[in-house]
């Protein structure tokens, strides 16, 4: 069966409201939150961008089941991965394993801020990503680990607080040589389109683990109301991922996104509060293979769309299943 899961937007919510949020979406059945890990937002209006480790580390003190996921968290610059490993060792301890490490070669909206540049071509952020997990892997062994890769080094490290059971890793794949990488270093994979390519070519390398994916909807009463409110904060939705890692500041996404129209919106995302549209514009995802649906919800009133999903949702959703290859 599909599990779903709530998009907590990091970008759009300061820290104490999406503690809110996480405990909420538990009392509703989510299987799990996932969270981003930026620094900035996409846009100046969202206005937003706590740091998602002390904002995952206090949702876990504060809920009991619910997983908790980070979607997605570049290990390559910002941080470098002897940090995550680290961070993800601790979090998965404090929360009782309920962790989900998911990861991606990042965006330069987040990555080029501590000034160490963000590499242009696709294939070294491919190669970087590749060593970060190799670092995050040896150092979860055990014991003291160094590392001469290409891109990255590790100098004699070692994480002493490890959970018995290791955080799954599910990782970030807008294409077939991403999803490769996930199928060979990773648990899982992680994606915001329903490409079959996607999931074909990481089932083809071996890859068996959860499929995550991120469903664009807004909530509201009415469908021009949830179309206006994600129009506003969030027209970056529908550029693509060529675009959305490339551009460095939220001024950039402003520029970038000025014709997108409602009508845009509308095509892409569930909006309003009919049932069947939500189902509509999950399908296509549970078609090509994705087996953990996140719900990211961009209405203007996210105490209504969790009462929704609880109400409406929740087994519609639950129930979808392949009607294409993985069927």
């Amino acid at each position: 069966m599909v599990q779903i899961g709530y998009k907590l937007s990091s970008e759009a919510f300061g820290p104490e409201e999406l503690v809110r949020q996480a405990v909420l979406a538990e009392r509703a059945g989510f299987d799990f939150v996932e969270m981003s890990d930026h620094y900035h937002p996409w846009l100046d209006v969202q206005g937003h961008s706590p740091f998602t480790w002390t904002v995952f580390g206090t949702i876990a003190a504060k809920t009991e089941r619910v997983g908790l996921v980070t979607g997605v968290t570049c290990p390559t610059v910002r941080y470098h991965p002897a940090i995550i490993a680290q961070a993800a060792a601790t979090l998965a301890l404090v929360s009782d394993g309920r962790f989900t490490l998911g990861v991606g070669a990042g965006e330069r909206l987040n990555e080029h801020v501590v000034g160490e540049g963000f590499p242009n071509s696709v294939p070294e952020r491919h190669a970087r990503l590749r060593e970060a997990l190799e670092i995050i892997r040896l150092l979860w062994s055990g014991g003291y680990r160094s590392y001469d890769g290409r891109h990255l080094r590790l100098d004699d490290a070692r994480v002493f607080d490890l959970p018995r059971d290791l955080p799954v890793i599910a990782v970030a794949s807008s294409g077939p040589l991403s999803a490769r990488i996930a199928a060979a270093l990773g648990d899982g994979l992680f994606a915001t389109e329903p490409k079959g390519q996607v999931t074909q070519a990481y089932h083809t390398a071996g890859g068996r683990g959860p499929r995550y994916a991120e469903v664009p909807v807004a909530w509201a009463d009415e469908a021009h109301t949830a179309a206006q409110a994600a129009l506003r904060t969030s027209p970056w939705a529908v550029t693509g991922w060529k675009v959305m890692s490339e551009l460095p500041n939220p001024v950039n996404f402003q520029a970038a996104t000025a014709t997108v129209r409602e009508e845009d919106i509308l095509g892409q995302f569930a909006c309003g509060s009919d049932p069947a549209r939500y189902a509509e514009v999950a399908q296509p995802f549970v078609d090509v293979g994705f087996d953990r649906l996140v719900l990211q919800n961009a209405g203007p009133d996210p105490d209504g769309f969790i009462d929704f999903y609880q109400r409406e949702l929740d087994q519609r959703l639950r129930g979808l299943t392949p009607s294409g290859s993985f069927a």
